[in-house]
This record gives structure tokens, C-alpha cells and sequence, in this order.
């Protein structure tokens, strides 16, 4: 159980965000839920945390990509909550396209968000982590970063970034018993694959268990990891077996 606790959550308004952000709340965690764009979403999904879990929880609104944002948004979290002792780097962002006709600022923009939005969070939550020589991150990957997509260049790139981010932060924040992980999700039924849900998508056939993931699956790998004090630089797949 997390009661107690304090979880950072980024995108955490809608689909494997949100969800994690319950399942959290549902161990006993107040959450900071950071959201880019979605503030009515962001602010229902706390209204319900406190409700049905009886948490605190709290909306935020920044755009992890700057990193004098996330500094402030940092402080504002742990002047709000007191602590921060869970961080859940699950903010990203898409857009596809062939190397071929991708655009520099499609390129620079996925990688701003995905990898350089995790390592500012990272960066401005360590300070407090190592203060309380104890501290849980975890971030939400890709198979696409495993594997590599055909059209996803950007996104298949940041996300093995943010696998290799993970990795050298675990050696370096092990010694002061912080840990970090990753989550590497393969089709789960969110809005940015929604377009893949239908059963005769070909995608479908090359997943073992033949299905679609949800949200809540995802969700079950980060509380796991997040409360797994002696597992650090795991890259734990959520996937069906696609990457196998």
C-alpha cells in the first residue's frame, strides 16, 4: 500500500495516465496529476480520486518539455503535498511519418516531450528524493523503442532513450536506495490507438495473447514497480508478448 505517499503523475489526464493515476490513489497515494492541454479532464479525475479514494489530489497544468516549468511545477507539489516519493514519467506525445518526409520539428518536438520531459522531471525530483534517501520513478516506454516502428522514427527514438535514461539513472541513484524503472507498453485501447483496436487490424496477429491491452494492465506494472524496493533499471513489458 502507498498511504502516505505522494505520486507525480504527467500525463496524467487521459488513458494510461488517468489510470495510473487510479490505481495509485487506490493504494492509499495522493496524486499530482500534470496534464498538457486537458484541464477539465484533469480536474474530474481528482475530484473522483478524492471521492471514491479519499486521497488528495491536485491538478497541474505544464508542459514538461521546459524545463523551467517543470522546476516550478516541482516546487509548487511539494509546497502543496509536502513530499514527492513517487514519479511517474508517462507524458508523450506523437507524430508519425515516413524518415523520409518527417519534418525536423516533428522529430524535435516528440523527443522534447517524451525524453527531455522525463529527464527534467527526473532532474528537478531528485534533489528531493536524495534528501529523503528514498524515491520511486518510473517511466512509461514503448515496444517501439525495443523493437523500432516503420513510421515512428521520433517516437521509436525517444522511447529508447528514455530506456537508456532509465538504465544509467538506477546505477546512479541506486546507493541512496532510490529506484527507477520503465514500463514498456505494446497496443493498449487508448485515443492514440484507437484506429488499431478493430479485430481484423494484421497488428492483431503478431500479439501472442491476440488482444488489444487496456489501460488498467499498464497501470498494474507502474504500482508494482513503484512500491518494488529491491527491482531497479528493469524494463518490464506490457505487451501481450509482441516483443518477445
Amino acid at each position: 500500500m502507498l498511504t502516505g505517499k505522494t505520486a507525480l503523475v504527467t500525463g496524467g489526464s487521459r488513458g494510461i495516465g488517468a489510470a495510473i493515476v487510479e490505481k495509485l490513489a487506490s493504494q492509499g497515494a495522493n496524486v499530482a496529476v500534470v496534464y498538457a492541454g486537458s484541464r477539465e479532464a484533469a480536474e474530474a479525475l481528482c475530484a473522483k480520486c478524492g471521492a471514491e479514494f479519499s486521497v488528495k489530489a491536485l491538478a497541474y497544468q505544464c508542459d514538461v518539455a521546459d524545463f523551467a516549468a517543470v522546476k516550478d511545477l516541482v516546487a509548487q507539489v511539494k509546497k502543496d503535498f509536502g513530499s514527492v516519493d513517487i514519479l511517474v514519467n508517462n507524458a508523450g506525445v506523437t507524430q508519425d511519418g515516413l524518415l523520409a518526409m518527417m519534418k525536423e520539428e516533428s522529430f524535435d518536438r516528440v523527443l522534447d516531450v517524451d525524453l527531455k520531459g522525463a529527464f527534467n522531471c527526473i532532474r528537478h525530483c531528485a534533489g528531493l528524493f536524495l534528501r529523503q534517501k528514498a524515491g520511486a520513478i518510473v517511466n512509461v516506454s514503448s515496444v517501439s523503442g525495443m523493437m523500432g516502428n516503420a513510421g515512428q522514427a521520433n517516437y521509436s527514438a525517444a522511447k529508447a532513450g528514455l530506456i537508456g535514461l532509465t538504465k544509467a539513472v538506477a546505477k546512479e541513484l541506486a546507493p541512496k536506495g532510490i529506484t527507477c524503472n520503465a514500463v514498456a507498453p505494446g497496443f493498449i485501447a487508448t485515443d492514440m490507438t484507437k484506429d488499431l483496436s478493430g479485430q481484423d487490424n494484421g497488428l492483431l496477429a503478431a500479439i501472442p495473447l491476440g488482444r488489444i491491452g487496456q489501460p488498467q494492465e499498464v497501470a498494474e506494472a507502474v504500482a508494482f514497480l513503484a512500491c518494488a524496493p529491491y527491482i531497479t533499471g528493469e524494463v518490464l513489458r506490457v505487451d501481450g508478448g509482441l516483443a518477445m
